[in-house]
């Protein structure tokens, strides 16, 4: 099968789609076909102390074989665990137990975008920010992968959204820098992604399959939508984290991977 893999040193350039054998089953895991794979900026330096390794770790695709209860056909997507292989590959091995069923009303393509960004804005607003109804919530980097999902997740909870800088009760930095500078002093309490701050709560996401089945219900209700800021074929992984790095985009990058 193919597989986008990071060689050292581990740059951008040393990511080649390979040749290599499918990944074999373990218990508590299954076989994924990977239809879409989604990238997050300075992804590729999370693995660097087990190179060769294949990075993305969001994905939408279809139940290669029958498994833990889960029917080979079955369309799932997933954030899947940061400490081993990602997912852009043909086949990937996934935890039974972060697999989700993919929302009906997106392509595999939109489904890809939503594991990272959705989780994120959920723990950040939901688990880590304690967000109630009628609060007013601030979002730094809010046209990014992250922080468009969080606006609209903010909103289909009764929050009332304002601008960077205004007073608010509850900060979600996405970004760090002079975004975070300018906004910490109006906010009553700050949840940061970006880097730990004083005075902010910093956290890293983790997989959760239940709090992504929250998730797909708000998007097969109209309430959240993902924005894909670029679409790549696998062949064309460099200039998909070439992508990801930079600045001004809307929405995430994603990798199709099945044609």
């Amino acid at each position: 099968m193919r597989a986008l893999r990071l060689h050292p040193p581990g740059g951008i350039e040393d990511l080649r789609v390979d040749e290599v054998e499918p990944p074999q089953p373990r218990p508590g895991q299954v076989l994924v076909r990977v239809h879409a794979a989604a990238v997050t900026r300075d992804e590729l330096a999370w693995p660097t102390d087990r190179l060769p390794a294949i990075p993305s770790y969001e994905l939408s695709g279809v139940l290669a074989e029958d498994g833990d209860g889960l029917s080979a056909g079955a369309e799932v997507f997933a954030l899947t665990p940061f400490d081993r292989d990602g997912v852009a590959a043909d086949y990937a091995l996934v935890p039974v137990a972060v697999l989700a069923p993919k929302p009906r009303s997106l392509s595999h393509v939109q489904a890809a975008a939503v594991p990272m960004p959705g989780l994120s804005a959920w723990q950040a607003l939901m688990v880590h920010g304690g967000l109630q109804p009628g609060e007013r919530v601030s979002v730094t980097g809010a046209h990014g992968g992250v922080g468009h999902v969080a606006v609209q997740l903010a909103r289909s909870r009764g929050a009332a959204l304002v601008e960077e800088g205004e007073p608010c009760d509850l900060l979600f930095d996405t970004t760090g820098g002079e975004a975070l500078a300018r906004s910490a002093g109006q906010a009553g309490r700050i949840v940061t992604i970006a880097a730990e701050t004083p005075g902010a709560h910093y956290f890293i996401v983790e997989p959760n399959r239940e709090q992504l089945l929250e998730v797909a219900r708000l998007i097969d209700a109209g309430e959240l939508r993902p924005q894909i800021d670029s679409l790549f074929p696998l062949a064309e992984a460099q200039a998909a984290f070439t992508r990801s790095a930079a600045r001004g985009k809307h929405g995430k990058v994603v990798l199709r991977v099945i044609d």
